[in-house]
């Protein structure tokens, strides 16, 4: 058996919880192709995998995205495969996909009424007028950390952004390209502020699928007290929760960072909505979870070498239910607090325990992201395994086995 030290580690990203994570394992940096596990940006594996560079992935070489991992993280595709593994699973009949006596969906009403622009500009103007006094909120498809979002509440709004591009309306390219959904105006509000959820998700493998859940995540409170007076529509320190926006509020704290652990969380809902309620909110938030993993598992490319950590960001509404705002390919890893710097740093040393587990390196063991046997690893646990030779309760299509973590049960 060769000794783990002797992997070899790449990294596009020059962050302490990076570098601090492969040097305490001992592994051996290289800048040349010759890496077991490459930390890689989004770009390097776009050319990785692309025909034109000819490269095959050797055995013993893990990479941190699926070739075409933006089918879950670019906000436009996320919505058109949830939209299709909809239809695809009413066409099935499938359980999953029923439907109240209003018409909506009970299990996969995940994420709010969204329609791609431009392409769904005239769908989107048909609603807007059967609902006209509704707020939206449109981002770009191709930006994070809050850029190019803003809130409307009038057609005239989105018409002035569409003149306003630099090409004409029809012809924008797509990374110009934007999303618009209805804006969540009942949002659970803690001291009167509005939150958002992030939450780690680790795919070792779509086909048959199998994930971890992360059970330290975090939640990202706005500066400013949250309020739907439309006099107040464009102050995204009352709106948006992203750190890059809110840390440049006067009364922005960079002790905290405006940010709670998930079990303070559970304990507060615990106090104010009781047990069975905070159980079935965490729940669905599992559910959610499971189900836009399912929306691209027939279009993901499932290459053995890759494993994909997710930034999952979960908004809760005043009733409790968790709507999926979008998934990051690439969650920061940029530490502004203490405490950030102890779970980032945490949340990588369990990824690579998963992937790279002691006996991965064993002639006579099976290479690839996915040799991991354990339900729980650190603060990881089973969000779902389909390779799993016991039954699941209530099919492949519904919600997955549960991980031995207190604060999901």
């Amino acid at each position: 058996m060769n000794p783990p030290n002797r992997l070899k580690w790449k990294s596009d990203f020059d962050k302490y919880v990076v570098i601090v994570n492969f040097e305490k394992r001992q592994w051996q940096h290289t800048a040349d192709d010759d890496w077991n596990v490459y930390w890689a940006n989004v770009w390097t594996v776009k050319q990785i995998f692309s025909p034109e560079t000819g490269q095959r992935l050797g055995d013993m070489q893990l990479l941190n995205h699926f070739p075409n991992h933006y089918e879950l993280t670019r906000k436009d595709l996320m919505v058109k495969n949830i939209k299709r593994y909809r239809r695809e699973m009413e066409k099935e009949n499938n359980p999953i996909a029923e439907k109240d006596e209003h018409g909506n969906y009970i299990h996969l009403d995940i994420i709010p009424t969204t329609y791609n622009l431009p392409g769904d500009y005239s769908i989107f103007v048909e609603e807007f007028k059967r609902n006209p006094n509704t707020t939206w909120i449109m981002k770009p498809n191709g930006k994070s950390q809050g850029k190019g979002i803003f809130l409307v509440n009038k057609i005239s709004q989105v018409k002035k952004w569409a003149t306003s591009s630099k090409v004409p309306f029809q012809s924008i390219a797509m990374k110009e390209a934007y999303v618009i959904s209805k804006y969540i105006d009942n949002p659970l509000l803690i001291g009167g502020k509005k939150f958002d959820l992030r939450l780690y998700v680790l795919v070792t493998c779509y086909r048959p699928l199998k994930a971890y859940l992360y059970r330290q995540g975090f939640c990202r409170f706005c500066n400013e007290k949250y309020t739907s007076d439309v006099a107040e529509i464009d102050n995204m320190f009352i709106h948006l929760t992203n750190v890059a926006i809110q840390k440049h509020s006067d009364v922005y704290n960079d002790r905290h960072g405006g940010k709670w652990s998930l079990p303070s969380l559970r304990f507060y809902l615990e106090c104010t909505r009781g047990r069975n309620a905070t159980d079935k909110c965490f729940n669905d938030i599992k559910v959610v979870m499971i189900q836009s993993l399912k929306s691209v598992q027939s279009v993901m490319i499932n290459d053995r070498h890759c494993f994909e950590m997710y930034g999952y960001d979960i908004l809760l509404d005043s009733e409790l239910k968790p709507w999926l705002l979008e998934v990051n390919a690439s969650p920061s890893l940029t530490t502004s607090t203490e405490k950030d710097r102890v779970l980032k740093s945490q949340l990588l040393r369990d990824v690579f325990q998963i992937v790279v587990p002691n006996d991965w390196t064993d002639e006579k063991s099976k290479h690839g992201a996915n040799t991991c046997t354990e339900r729980s690893v650190g603060f990881f646990d089973l969000l779902i395994d389909e390779g799993c030779s016991e039954p699941e309760k209530g099919g492949n299509r519904g919600p997955a086995r549960r991980g031995n973590g207190k604060l999901w049960k």
